[in-house]
Protein backbone atom coordinates (compact mmCIF):
# COMPACT_ATOMS: atom_id res chain seq x y z
CA UNK A 1 0.00 0.00 0.00
CA UNK A 2 1.54 3.40 -0.95
CA UNK A 3 1.54 7.16 0.61
CA UNK A 4 -1.70 7.95 2.08
CA UNK A 5 -2.10 10.87 -0.53
CA UNK A 6 -5.33 13.12 0.83
CA UNK A 7 -8.69 14.14 -1.08
CA UNK A 8 -9.29 17.35 -0.82
CA UNK A 9 -12.90 19.21 -1.90
CA UNK A 10 -12.03 22.77 -3.13
CA UNK A 11 -14.50 25.16 -3.30
CA UNK A 12 -13.66 27.84 -5.91
CA UNK A 13 -15.29 31.34 -6.50
CA UNK A 14 -15.86 31.94 -10.13
CA UNK A 15 -13.94 35.14 -9.78
CA UNK A 16 -10.38 34.30 -8.47
CA UNK A 17 -10.18 31.51 -6.62
CA UNK A 18 -11.12 29.01 -9.76
CA UNK A 19 -8.84 31.67 -12.12
CA UNK A 20 -5.87 31.27 -9.73
CA UNK A 21 -6.38 26.86 -10.10
CA UNK A 22 -6.70 27.23 -13.80
CA UNK A 23 -3.54 29.44 -14.43
CA UNK A 24 -1.66 26.90 -12.08
CA UNK A 25 -2.04 23.88 -14.15
CA UNK A 26 -1.92 26.37 -17.41
CA UNK A 27 1.56 26.86 -15.87
CA UNK A 28 2.60 23.45 -15.16
CA UNK A 29 2.90 24.56 -11.50
CA UNK A 30 2.50 21.32 -9.83
CA UNK A 31 -0.43 20.87 -6.89
CA UNK A 32 -1.45 17.45 -5.41
CA UNK A 33 -3.58 15.18 -7.74
CA UNK A 34 -6.03 14.38 -5.01
CA UNK A 35 -7.38 18.25 -5.09
CA UNK A 36 -11.00 18.24 -6.60
CA UNK A 37 -12.04 21.79 -7.25
CA UNK A 38 -16.02 22.67 -7.35
CA UNK A 39 -16.55 25.96 -8.86
CA UNK A 40 -18.91 28.63 -7.04
CA UNK A 41 -20.21 31.54 -8.16
CA UNK A 42 -19.05 33.18 -4.86
CA UNK A 43 -17.76 30.90 -1.55
CA UNK A 44 -20.50 33.54 0.02
CA UNK A 45 -22.88 30.66 -1.07
CA UNK A 46 -21.11 27.78 0.70
CA UNK A 47 -23.25 26.55 3.18
CA UNK A 48 -22.11 24.82 5.97
CA UNK A 49 -23.70 21.39 5.32
CA UNK A 50 -22.12 20.97 1.72
CA UNK A 51 -18.86 21.08 3.87
CA UNK A 52 -19.99 18.45 6.44
CA UNK A 53 -20.98 16.47 3.31
CA UNK A 54 -17.67 16.58 1.57
CA UNK A 55 -16.22 15.50 4.57
CA UNK A 56 -19.07 12.80 4.88
CA UNK A 57 -18.33 11.26 1.90
CA UNK A 58 -15.02 10.69 2.56
CA UNK A 59 -12.84 13.61 1.66
CA UNK A 60 -10.11 14.19 4.05
CA UNK A 61 -10.33 18.06 4.03
CA UNK A 62 -12.08 21.09 1.97
CA UNK A 63 -10.80 23.60 1.25
CA UNK A 64 -12.66 27.79 0.61
CA UNK A 65 -10.98 29.66 -1.86
CA UNK A 66 -12.29 33.48 -2.58
CA UNK A 67 -11.15 36.36 -3.61
CA UNK A 68 -9.13 38.67 -1.27
CA UNK A 69 -10.42 39.89 2.03
CA UNK A 70 -11.83 43.48 0.23
CA UNK A 71 -12.00 42.45 -3.07
CA UNK A 72 -15.37 40.20 -3.41
CA UNK A 73 -17.13 40.80 -6.30
CA UNK A 74 -20.35 40.21 -4.59
CA UNK A 75 -19.02 42.55 -1.78
CA UNK A 76 -18.74 40.25 1.50
CA UNK A 77 -19.20 36.70 -0.08
CA UNK A 78 -16.15 35.89 1.35
CA UNK A 79 -16.70 37.26 4.55
CA UNK A 80 -19.47 35.44 5.46
CA UNK A 81 -17.93 32.18 4.15
CA UNK A 82 -15.29 33.15 6.34
CA UNK A 83 -17.58 34.11 9.48
CA UNK A 84 -19.15 30.19 8.29
CA UNK A 85 -15.62 28.27 8.29
CA UNK A 86 -14.99 29.98 11.79
CA UNK A 87 -18.02 28.46 13.12
CA UNK A 88 -17.84 25.18 11.60
CA UNK A 89 -14.29 24.50 12.97
CA UNK A 90 -15.12 23.96 16.35
CA UNK A 91 -17.84 21.14 15.05
CA UNK A 92 -15.21 19.27 13.41
CA UNK A 93 -13.40 19.47 16.39
CA UNK A 94 -16.26 18.22 18.60
CA UNK A 95 -16.57 15.40 16.03
CA UNK A 96 -12.69 14.20 16.61
CA UNK A 97 -12.53 15.10 12.84
CA UNK A 98 -10.10 17.70 13.80
CA UNK A 99 -10.67 21.85 13.10
CA UNK A 100 -7.60 21.45 10.58
CA UNK A 101 -9.61 19.78 7.46
CA UNK A 102 -11.27 22.78 7.23
CA UNK A 103 -8.62 25.58 5.56
CA UNK A 104 -9.66 29.34 3.80
CA UNK A 105 -7.59 30.73 1.33
CA UNK A 106 -8.14 34.32 -0.25
CA UNK A 107 -6.38 34.48 -3.66
CA UNK A 108 -5.91 36.76 -6.06
CA UNK A 109 -6.86 35.89 -9.85
CA UNK A 110 -3.43 35.88 -10.85
CA UNK A 111 -1.76 34.85 -7.77
CA UNK A 112 -1.13 30.65 -9.47
CA UNK A 113 2.07 30.37 -7.52
CA UNK A 114 -0.08 30.76 -4.43
CA UNK A 115 -3.08 28.99 -5.03
CA UNK A 116 -0.61 25.77 -5.75
CA UNK A 117 1.69 26.31 -2.17
CA UNK A 118 -1.51 26.71 -0.34
CA UNK A 119 -2.78 23.34 -2.02
CA UNK A 120 0.57 21.89 -1.10
CA UNK A 121 0.77 23.50 2.09
CA UNK A 122 -2.93 21.76 3.05
CA UNK A 123 -2.23 18.30 1.59
CA UNK A 124 0.95 18.16 3.71
CA UNK A 125 -1.03 19.35 6.58
CA UNK A 126 -3.57 16.61 5.89
CA UNK A 127 -1.12 13.35 5.71
CA UNK A 128 -0.12 14.58 9.60
CA UNK A 129 -3.62 13.84 10.73
CA UNK A 130 -4.10 11.24 8.52
CA UNK A 131 -7.40 9.78 6.68
CA UNK A 132 -10.58 10.98 7.41
CA UNK A 133 -11.69 8.88 10.37
CA UNK A 134 -15.77 8.62 8.98
CA UNK A 135 -14.27 7.26 5.45
CA UNK A 136 -17.12 7.26 3.09
CA UNK A 137 -20.15 7.24 5.11
CA UNK A 138 -22.84 8.51 2.39
CA UNK A 139 -24.82 6.43 -0.07
CA UNK A 140 -22.19 6.68 -2.67
CA UNK A 141 -24.41 9.28 -4.68
CA UNK A 142 -27.59 6.68 -4.61
CA UNK A 143 -29.84 9.55 -2.63
CA UNK A 144 -31.40 12.73 -4.05
CA UNK A 145 -30.36 16.01 -4.14
CA UNK A 146 -32.12 17.11 -1.30
CA UNK A 147 -30.25 14.77 0.76
CA UNK A 148 -33.58 11.85 1.00
CA UNK A 149 -32.77 8.48 0.08
CA UNK A 150 -33.66 7.01 -3.13
CA UNK A 151 -36.34 4.57 -1.76
CA UNK A 152 -40.18 5.16 -1.03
Amino acid sequence: MGEFEPSIIAFTCAWCGYPSAVLAGVNRIEYPAGVNIVRVMCTGMIEPSYVMRALEYGADGVVIVGCLMEHCHYLVGNKRAQERADMIRPLLEMMGLGAGRLRTEWINASERVKFAAAMNDFSAALKKLGPNPLGDCGDGGQGTADGRGSGP
